[in-house]
């Protein structure tokens, strides 16, 4: 397929160029962002303030702020309630293809790997949503592998109408698309969209990233509010720490998030919370950031952005996932799978990379209801 050369990037001819200097802002300000320079002073200042500036949400990243972190988990518990009550939403994922174009060094579907590809019929993946929905589940995730030619649109469009039988809501983490596909998915019954960047780190990027559509760091930058403009009902942001600076790669998307949420003030906004995963590509279980990092960065969204959700995957332990919801995630997996299949059947095909908490919805759901919270099988009623 065609290159065209956009902003120092290679673009392939298919891919829509929006008119937005998002990416070049977010950039500007992480350049800026020093964790070094921040104080006790300046996090103390932060966490007085009702309502938190770029500036303050970089001081709560920032290493002065460790000390401070049962106040910032009480300042996030506060917002936490303030904004979603008591409640905690409870979806699963479900990976209907594993065939993928790209080189990601750190992804079990990296293109080059020698796993067991596989691909659900539609047949097999409303044999496999049927099973999920008998759990009580009514949100779904829909993931792919980034293939345009295993998993086309059409074939996502099918994954879509046969998830609207059965959920409410109707999520998305597959490749980027232009504005007019998320617009015909949505037409479809799917309703959120979620992209990982990755690492916000053009250079580091690039190293991570050696071959296919993925490479172009716009593009993918961009997707969020290519899928706004396409009239999706909401977007999620994520980083996967441990690939960069997980402080300016935190940095970076809440940045994101927050200057499109001011762009579209329609939209809901969510963060995703995950860190790298052993898998195929990479057996070893060091990731560089901790737990207490990471809770960091988790209550640094909450209290810089209240308004937005927080997702905590199974890439994390049942015990971290147990003690952050409620105090700042809202929105929690269970009974996950993340082979192709293997809910009704067994796996078809190989998995992305290995989970932390493989318990069941009912498991998930009474560990919510031992802690005083509300399991929330369903937030949104399509009409």
């Amino acid at each position: 397929m065609p290159l065209i050369k956009v902003d120092a990037e290679e673009y392939y001819d298919n891919m829509e160029r929006l008119p937005t200097d998002l990416m070049d802002q977010v950039l500007a300000l992480t350049k800026e962002f020093d964790p070094a320079k921040y104080t006790s002073s300046d996090v103390v200042r932060a966490l007085e303030k009702d309502h938190l500036l770029p500036e303050d949400f970089a001081a709560l990243l920032s290493p002065a702020a460790d000390p401070y972190l049962e106040k910032m988990a009480e300042r996030a518990r506060d917002e936490t309630r303030r904004h979603f009550g008591n409640s905690v939403c409870m979806f699963t994922p479900i990976y209907t293809s594993n065939y993928c174009t790209n080189q990601c060094v750190y992804c079990g579907f990296n293109c080059k790997n020698q796993i067991h590809r596989a691909k659900l019929s539609i047949e097999e993946v409303d044999t496999e949503m049927k099973a999920i929905a008998s759990t009580g589940l009514t949100e779904i995730l829909i993931l792919t592998g980034e293939s345009r030619t295993m998993s086309d649109i059409e074939y996502i469009s099918e994954c879509v109408k046969v998830a609207a039988k059965y959920f409410s809501s109707i999520g998305m983490e597959v490749y980027p698309m232009n504005s007019d596909e998320y617009r015909y998915l949505r037409d479809c019954g799917a309703d959120y969209v979620t992209v990982f960047q990755e690492t916000y780190d053009p250079k580091r990027y690039a190293e991570l990233h050696l071959g296919g559509p993925k490479r172009i760091f716009s593009y993918r930058f961009n997707a969020q509010e290519r899928a706004l403009r396409g009239g999706m009902r909401g977007v999620a942001f994520g980083a996967l720490l441990g690939l960069g600076d997980f402080r300016k790669d935190a940095f970076s998307c809440g940045m994101h998030a927050y200057l499109l949420q001011r762009k579209y003030p329609h939209a809901e906004i969510s963060f995703s919370l995950p860190r790298l995963r052993p898998c195929i590509s990479n057996e070893k279980d060091d990731n560089p950031v901790h737990e207490r990092q990471l809770l960091q960065v988790a209550l640094a969204y909450r209290i810089f952005m209240p308004f937005a959700g927080e997702t905590i995957s199974t890439r994390e332990c049942k015990d971290f996932r147990d003690n952050i919801v409620g105090l700042c995630a809202t929105k929690i997996s269970a009974g996950v799978c993340v082979g192709i299949g293997g809910r009704a059947e067994e796996e078809k095909g190989d998995e992305q990379f290995d989970i932390s908490d493989p318990r069941s919805v009912e498991e998930v759901r009474k560990a919510l209801v031992d802690k005083g919270l509300q399991p929330v099988f369903n937030d949104y009623v399509r009409v």
